[in-house]
């Protein structure tokens, strides 16, 4: 009975999970460094009030008819669920493409990636689990983490951001030839900062969009009244706020102080939105990995690093930072592992 390892609890880890429980006839485990499911689909909750949400990361999905191919069923099967629904609320600045729709997740966008965990009934989730180093012990993988004894499984697969991939220590470093090294590298990713407000309930803002993009400010990119994009709007429950700043913003920035960094945003939010009112609590995220902006070239989907015990890769890093490209991961992730199984 195999035992399989998934690296990572956003969208490609959890729907390749959700695909391999068919499957693998052995123990399936998903480990992910965070304190929940999403990755950068992550839905974060007021430190008041745990019913008021924001989406800090992906705020809405988007299916292009014209290629949507087999992917299509994936949406229909979150819309049939209620996970999705269509996106009716305004966004200004939305450049809407022809054929195109766009999809909200009225619970928050991590209930997409909840929603693939759930459909890997048996596998076992594991959160705080931040893996350091993958070693070759006795044909098994020896899997070793920040907190807690190593461990061993007969297949993994990472599907962390590329970078953290190359940041892994062990045998892990020798497998990986230099080819494939030189493939990782290559690839690059855009940073940003996002910022949730969250409000105390009836509290009012008073704006006529849901969201809407900015173009003519250095700092902010996108702000959206989060509870108003996904229709939730509730007088029990306080409203939030995300504000995302521009890559360039983000890049100037990334190592800065966080403390520093929160308020050059609110200062340039109050100028957008001057009306806006003083909230009850504030987070603010830093995406060092938000989206890529060259994926590794000529490994369509994933990337196989050893066959015999199989040590696979994938992820968004290796198509692209949307819905459809870490579906489309995690599909090619599964059609390469099943020869294993």
């Amino acid at each position: 009975m195999a035992r399989v390892l998934v690296v990572g609890a956003g969208l490609t880890g959890s729907a390749c999970a959700a695909r391999l429980r068919g499957m693998a006839p052995g123990r399936l485990e998903v480990w992910d460094k965070a304190r929940g499911a999403g990755g950068r689909m992550s839905t974060s909750r007021s430190a008041r009030d745990a019913a008021c949400t924001a989406d800090l990361g992906a705020q809405y999905l988007t299916l292009e008819t014209g290629r949507a191919g087999p992917r299509r069923s994936f949406y229909e099967e979150l819309l049939s669920h209620g996970i999705l629904e269509p996106l009716t609320a305004p966004i200004e600045g939305m450049v809407v493409k022809e054929g195109s729709h766009n999809y909200m997740a009225p619970q928050g966008t991590s209930s997409v990636v909840e929603y693939y965990l759930k459909q890997s009934a048996g596998a076992d989730v594991f959160y705080e689990h931040h893996i350091t180093q993958i070693s070759l012990r006795d044909g098994k993988w020896e899997v070793s983490r920040k907190m807690g004894s190593p461990e061993q499984f007969d297949i993994v697969i990472l599907t962390m951001p590329v970078p953290q991939i190359l940041q892994l220590q062990g045998d892990i470093v020798n497998i990986i030839n230099e080819s494939q090294k030189h493939q990782l590298e290559s690839v690059s990713y855009s940073s940003r900062y996002a910022l949730g407000l969250f409000y105390e309930a009836s509290t009012q803002i008073d704006v006529p969009w849901a969201a809407q993009y900015i173009t003519d400010n250095p700092c902010i990119r996108f702000i959206s009244i989060d509870n108003k994009k996904r229709n939730i709007e509730s007088p029990e429950i306080g409203p939030s706020v995300v504000v995302h700043t521009s890559v360039t913003f983000g890049h100037d920035h990334l190592d800065s102080d966080p403390a520093e960094v929160q308020q050059l945003i609110l200062n340039h939010l109050e100028s957008i939105v001057p009306s806006l009112p003083k909230p009850a609590s504030i987070k603010c995220q830093k995406w060092r990995y938000s989206q890529v902006t060259k994926a590794v070239p000529n490994c369509p989907g994933q990337m196989t690093l050893h066959t015999q015990p199989l040590l696979i890769c994938g992820g968004d890093g290796f198509t692209h930072s949307n819905f459809d490209g870490c579906i489309d991961s995690a599909m090619s992730l599964v059609e390469a592992i099943k020869s294993h199984l």
